[in-house]
């Protein structure tokens, strides 16, 4: 099983933020049984926060669903940790109220897009972006969840 740690950087008590339990479940579900014994921090955050490491990293001035972080440990140092995901409560919580989807079905969907992240998936070209939506679909079904990009 893998190592998660749960960080709740929210100042706010959301409701909306699923278990540290369901969180590891759905990382799970989308490592790789090599890859299993895998560290990763998921950061839930505010929308403060959220933006300026967007603005930081992506140069998008605005706060976003979910944000993956992949370890860049040099060659020599082997460790499992995988990276960081963080994730926005008030986004995904907007998100799912915007786009008529329960809230725990859109969380592990971010939950999932993020560590898919993790593992060197993109959605930048389309053929990358189809590769990727298809494993979501995948994994959200198989956990029981209906197909992520379906509105």
């Amino acid at each position: 099983m893998s190592n998660i740690a749960v960080q709740i950087a929210c100042a706010e008590t959301w409701d909306s933020i699923p278990s540290e339990e369901d969180i590891t479940y759905w990382i799970d579900a989308v490592l790789p049984e090599s890859q299993k014994d895998s560290e990763i921090c998921v950061r839930i955050v505010e929308a403060d926060e959220s933006q300026q490491l967007n603005n930081q990293y992506r140069s998008k001035d605005k706060p976003t669903n979910v944000l993956s972080f992949p370890s860049e440990l040099p060659d020599e140092i082997d460790l499992p940790l995988l990276g960081d995901i963080v994730i926005c409560a008030a986004v995904v919580e907007q998100e799912a109220q915007e786009q008529g989807k329960s809230l725990e079905s859109h969380w592990a969907h971010m939950v999932i897009h993020g560590t898919l992240h993790l593992l060197g998936y993109d959605h930048i070209e389309e053929h990358e972006a189809e590769e990727m939506e298809s494993l979501e679909t995948q994994i959200m079904l198989t956990l029981g969840y209906p197909p992520p990009y379906q509105v």
